[in-house]
């Protein structure tokens, strides 16, 4: 018998993979964590993570499809995400300047206000 779908896809980035694709995924890597190479013991907290983040996905590319998909342990999958988050924030640090919406001003530019002793009547 043969699966009617290749390998499954997430409607959008918040789709959440079911039990039977997080099994053949841990299957896949024969319940190893991809990040540390550890076997991952019965029992053991561990996450599916995107191999290749979803921030760093093109336009129109899916990056939430089970072939970029991968058992890490907690701990591990919390450090990878930890030493990503500066990468990703400098990355939407040159995506807002080329915006020009990055960096704000020091000291914007003030206008010398309304000349009070005039009244417009």
């Amino acid at each position: 018998m043969s699966r009617s779908v290749d390998e499954w896809r997430g409607k959008d980035d918040d789709a959440v993979p079911p039990r039977t694709v997080r099994a053949r995924v841990f299957r896949r890597f024969e319940g190893k964590c991809h990040i540390s190479g550890r076997k991952i013991a019965a029992g053991e907290a561990w996450d599916l993570e995107h191999v290749k983040p979803l921030w760093q996905a093109r336009p129109g590319e899916n990056l939430n499809v089970e072939s970029n998909l991968a058992p890490a342990l907690k701990v591990a999958h919390a450090e990878k995400t930890a030493a990503e988050a500066g990468e990703r924030a400098k990355a939407d640090r040159l995506h807002a300047k080329h915006f020009g919406y990055f960096p704000k001003s020091k000291r914007p530019l003030k206008s010398r206000g309304f000349d009070v002793s005039r009244a417009c009547w």
